[in-house]
């Protein structure tokens, strides 16, 4: 590897593409691991990025690619699991793993991606309390670490509003929604990316964590009503109150692609909004939904085409 080589982790999901791709652009040489190479052929053509077939749980994995890299960018993370366990092998693990490899070979920087409202002790759910614990792991290390701590991201090819758009798609007009006042403050990939674009080469950002969010928050019910109006659809939301909405996040945890699970809805009684805007050392203006999401939600189709997509890949 070269002095501007990167090595990153969860470049094949969501956030993982939009940020492969700027990192070309802005000339880094990108390393890319992930378990399915096939699958991901957009990311070939890129100049400068080579994706790698390997197993990123294995660390013997991890300090066979490692070596030589200016950087580490973690980004894997899942929102469910399909085996008990995987939160703490995925969020708090490797983690563990990854700074053990870089300190072994020597990689002085790591970006790590975490959640907002990331807690190993307080988190409300698996999922926020493993996200805390792998949040920590990589700060305790003796590198220069910065980690960022996103609310729900949004952009094309997002796992969100996409789905919101698929499930009013489906609803016969009116739709029963759980947690129906849970806020957040939806940041786009592209801010987000950005960000850590950015911190690659400011020294001012190492040790630190970002809180990342939008420019505005909205309830559950109001991110549900502006994508039904964006997708040229009419659906009723019917709140559920709080005992109802555990109860439909346990049924709906069973279905195809887990539209919504139990975890996710211990998730959401924190709100993810942040106390302080986008944090000045980007220098970044933080794009508003109602600027971005009418470009991509689409307005026809199956509407459990995102759905199937999520489960074949989750």
């Amino acid at each position: 590897m070269k002095k501007r080589d990167i090595c990153v982790l969860g470049g094949t999901g969501f956030v993982g593409q939009h940020l492969v791709a700027a990192l070309s652009s802005a000339g880094w040489h990108v390393r890319v691991l992930s378990r399915h190479r096939e699958r991901y052929r957009e990311l070939l053509v890129l100049p400068n990025v080579d994706v790698i077939e390997a197993n990123i749980l294995d660390e013997g994995v991890l300090r066979e690619h490692f070596p030589g890299a200016a950087a580490v960018i973690n980004l894997v993370g899942i929102l469910n699991e399909r085996h008990r366990g995987d939160f703490q092998a995925v969020h708090a693990d490797l983690p563990r793993r990854i700074v053990s490899a870089c300190r072994l070979l020597g990689v002085p920087r790591l970006l790590h991606m975490s959640a907002l409202n990331a807690d190993a002790a307080t988190g409300p759910s698996q999922y926020l309390r493993s996200k805390g614990e792998g949040e920590d792991a990589v700060h305790a290390a003796d590198l220069a670490v910065t980690s960022f701590r996103p609310s729900v991201i949004f952009g094309p090819g997002d796992h969100f509003f996409n789905q919101f758009a698929c499930l009013i798609k489906a609803a016969p007009g009116m739709l029963p929604l759980a947690c129906p006042g849970a806020r957040f403050a939806p940041v786009y990939v592209g801010d987000v990316v950005a960000a850590f674009v950015k911190a690659m080469t400011n020294k001012s950002t190492c040790g630190q964590r970002y809180n990342l969010c939008g420019p505005a928050a909205y309830s559950l019910r109001e991110l549900f009503e502006f994508t039904a109006a964006v997708s040229g659809r009419r659906c009723t939301v019917i709140g559920l109150p709080n005992a109802l909405s555990a109860i439909q996040a346990r049924v709906m945890g069973l279905l195809p692609g887990k539209p919504l699970t139990y975890d996710n809805y211990l998730s959401m009684q924190v709100d993810g909004v942040c106390a302080g805007g986008f944090p000045d050392v980007f220098g970044i203006t933080p794009a508003s939904i109602e600027s971005i999401v009418p470009r991509y939600v689409a307005r026809k189709g199956d509407p459990f085409d995102e759905i199937r997509h999520h489960a074949r890949h989750d």
